[in-house]
């Protein structure tokens, strides 16, 4: 099996379940371990130096995630990323930054608007020096800043999980659609802040649905024409 398992940096853990749990994940979502590799439990469990039984909850835990599938007296494998899962994300993305993107802006002061703007500036300093994974970066970090100015704990915590299933999606199709999509999303953050600042609740619902619905249809547009594995994953 070839791959990294890296331990996430400044992560404590409570047990080797933990410990097997987060370095796993870390890896799935980063593309380390690659949409369809096999995860055979002694080879991992002799990797991360713990026993079998660790190994067998976290691939349980993944699962429950929808980032692992486990067949029985076959063994598991890292989900897929198919046109159903992609849709799947860009559409709880949208549902989500409807609610998040409203509840922010009703509660937000200028200071918050103004960080966030910091963001969508940093942003567009990625985009001008091609930095297209910075861009992702903040993007990321972007969208997570909204849910927390919701303060809506339950909200923030779907979003961080969606999120992390989109950065799993964009590095896997780094170079076939995040490239080449990354100036037209960030002509929409633009206009997203703009009508949370002027709290243009019908006009901010209609960019995020634009701006979900625009990416859906460049990851399937990528993936119905170039269907072969790893075909834009991307090099980090």
């Amino acid at each position: 099996m070839s791959m990294r398992l890296a331990v996430p940096k400044g992560t404590r853990h409570r047990t080797k379940q933990e410990f097997v749990y987060q370095t796993l994940r870390e890896a799935i979502v980063r593309c380390h371990l690659a949409p369809g590799e096999r995860l055979v439990i002694d080879d991992l469990a002799r990797r991360l130096e713990v026993s079998s039984t660790p190994v067998r909850e976290a691939l349980q835990l993944l699962q429950s995630e929808g980032l692992v599938d486990v067949v029985p007296h076959v063994g598991a494998t890292v989900a897929s990323l198919s046109r159903e899962s992609v849709a799947e994300v860009f559409s709880v993305m949208e549902a989500l930054e409807s609610v998040a993107a409203r509840a922010a802006g009703a509660r937000a002061e200028p200071p918050d608007l103004d960080a966030l703007e910091e963001m969508v500036h940093g942003m567009d300093r990625a985009l001008a020096s091609g930095a297209h994974e910075q861009w992702a970066d903040l993007n990321t970090r972007f969208h997570a800043a909204i849910s927390r100015l919701t303060g809506m704990p339950m909200l923030q915590e779907m979003m961080e999980r969606v999120l992390d299933r989109w950065d799993r999606v964009r590095r896997f199709f780094f170079s076939g659609v995040l490239v080449h999509r990354a100036h037209q999303a960030q002509q929409e953050h633009h206009q997203l802040l703009a009508a949370m600042r002027a709290r243009d609740w019908d006009g901010l619902e209609a960019i995020i649905r634009a701006h979900n619905r625009g990416a859906l249809a460049d990851y399937t547009a990528f993936l119905e024409a170039a269907p072969t594995p790893g075909a834009g994953k991307a090099e980090s």
